[in-house]
């Protein structure tokens, strides 16, 4: 059996690991706006730039891998199709 062809893979499971990171983060940073905290101290500032920066690299990864592009480039054929 040959493997399947990358514009062909299913990218259900990104989408999800996808969507439960923005929901973990939406819920912490809702949790955080909750807190009496006035603001972070310096420490605290480069530890969360660290982690943005970081979060961000894993996304632009994931993002922008083969399957993600095409499944994106499908998308808009399809939309653009239906335009016409």
């Amino acid at each position: 059996m040959h493997p399947a062809h990358p514009a062909q893979r299913d990218t259900a499971p990104v989408r999800h690991a996808l969507l439960a990171a923005l929901r973990l983060l939406a819920g912490r940073w809702s949790a955080v706006r909750r807190t009496a905290e006035a603001g972070m101290s310096t420490a605290e500032y480069a530890v969360g730039t660290v982690a943005a920066c970081a979060f961000a690299a894993v996304l632009y990864k994931v993002v922008t891998g083969g399957s993600i592009v095409s499944a994106l480039g499908r998308l808009i054929t399809s939309a653009l199709d239906t335009l016409s």
